[in-house]
């Protein structure tokens, strides 16, 4: 079911407090990775942050909320990355940009603790990131408005194809990490060169559609 309230029930203030929460989130993440979302709670949660587990239910009325937090934090961390890289590197072509969004994907997923568990939390509730819409959506759209950007694409059109770009690659990369927990390299390349050939089909004639494959 949809949230119906936001993941912190006030924002810290004090510099003392803000520190707590983190640490509830970093201790949050150690444990998704321990003990997966259904053996997590909100005492173990408080135990390893150490702090009082009614500390914890001063910013978070649950478990939920807690890895909600957290996997809001990642989505911005995902992105902040994905543009940096976009400003660091001169991108020639819509695919450099594509293999740049994988790139970010895959390292998160090897460095980032918890994320290899959660991802962008469909494993918890498929709406985790907005209550009012599915969390690849709200992917989708992230990654729309960065390449639009990037290439002067139309945002409006470029949405549909890199929708359903998004639900194609996550579902071959749940199945790289389920085949190994690293991330299968050869469904991996699959993933990146199934997208390729979509979006070099549904993107403007005048982008360049020639490159080699990622093989």
């Amino acid at each position: 079911m949809p949230t119906e309230v936001a993941p912190l029930r006030r924002k810290p203030v004090q510099q003392r407090s803000a520190q707590r929460v983190e640490k509830m989130l970093e201790a949050c993440a150690q444990l998704i990775d321990e003990v997966g979302y259904d053996g997590l709670s909100t005492t173990l949660i408080a135990e390893r942050a150490g702090v009082a587990v009614g500390s914890l239910y001063q910013f978070f009325p649950d478990k939920r909320a807690v890895v909600q937090e957290l996997t809001l934090r990642n989505l911005d961390r995902f992105v902040r990355t994905v543009s940096a890289r976009f400003e660091g590197v001169e991108m020639a072509h819509w695919w450099d940009a594509v293999d740049a969004v994988f790139d970010v994907y895959m390292t998160m997923h090897r460095e980032v603790p918890g994320f290899s568990r959660l991802h962008f939390g469909d494993v918890v509730d498929l709406r985790l990131l907005d209550a009012s819409k599915d969390n690849n959506t709200v992917i989708a759209e992230k990654l729309t408005s960065l390449i639009a950007a990037e290439f002067d694409l139309d945002a409006a059109e470029l949405m549909l194809p890199l929708s359903v770009a998004v639900e194609a690659a996550d579902a071959v990369l749940h199945l790289a990490f389920r085949r190994d927990p690293g991330g299968d390299p050869t469904l991996v390349t699959e993933a990146r060169e199934l997208v390729r050939g979509y979006l070099a089909n549904r993107l403007p004639d005048d982008q360049p559609k020639d490159l080699p494959s990622p093989r």
